[in-house]
């Protein structure tokens, strides 16, 4: 990810949570807000609720593989969290970026492509 880093601290988590906005849809929730930096932070969280450690995983991975083949698109200076819902456990690739994209558009961080 050429412009952006990874949000790993719960405290970071948190304040995207209390101060962001979200919207949500069948596979993803996502929250946004506004950072002081000039790249993005992404954080994905998958709940145990979604599966095991091996669905959990590859539901991460879709998503950061989504994010990072889009990076290009998503506008600077934002903490991005992407929570996976129930739904996203059988979905593929595709499904997973369209509602990436989906969201990202509702948000509006994201450049007409």
């Amino acid at each position: 990810m050429k412009y952006s880093e990874s949000l790993k601290k719960n405290r970071d988590f948190q304040t995207v949570y209390k101060k962001g906005r979200s919207y949500a849809n069948k596979y993803l929730v996502m929250y946004v807000l506004r950072n002081q930096e000039n790249r993005n932070r992404l954080g994905i969280s998958v709940s145990k609720k979604v599966g095991n450690s091996i669905v959990r995983h590859r539901l991460t991975r879709l998503i950061r593989e989504s994010y990072r083949l889009q990076e290009d698109r998503f506008r600077c200076g934002y903490d991005i969290v992407v929570i996976a819902r129930i739904g996203a456990k059988e979905k593929n690739y595709h499904d997973i970026d369209s509602a990436m994209l989906h969201l990202a558009h509702l948000h509006e961080i994201i450049d007409q492509g």
